[in-house]
């Protein structure tokens, strides 16, 4: 027997810049538009898209036109996809969480060729 399993997506897009941090010093400085896709459940079984939208975009906010490295979270920590995925991973499951739903999937991607996702299992 199969369980359904339900969930939404949600697709963003953040112009933010870089410079990938190396061994031997700093790469250059570029922009990317890093495209977000984030799969929720949900406890009910519909959503308020506006609340979940309004939230996610203030999260992303806080990336869209920076330069990562110059931002608190990066200062020490190489602002890599693999990161960033990470960083946006533990900030959008909190704000999900706090309105009634779970991150089960994120899909970072600075490029149209590749993404890093992460993927929630029970």
């Amino acid at each position: 027997m199969t369980t359904k399993q339900r969930t939404y997506k949600i697709k963003s897009y953040v112009n933010a810049s870089h410079a990938v941090r190396w061994a031997t010093g700093s790469g250059k400085k570029h922009t990317h538009t890093w495209e977000i896709v984030c799969e929720l459940h949900t406890v009910d079984a519909m959503v308020a898209f506006y609340d979940i939208e309004k939230n996610l975009h203030q999260a992303l906010d806080e990336l869209s036109g920076k330069f990562l490295n110059g931002l608190p979270e990066f200062k020490t920590v190489n602002p890599t996809v693999e990161n960033v995925t990470e960083y946006l991973f533990t900030k959008i499951d909190k704000t999900l969480r706090d309105n009634g739903a779970q991150l089960m999937r994120i899909e970072v991607s600075n490029s149209p060729t590749r993404a890093y996702c992460i993927s929630v299992t029970e």
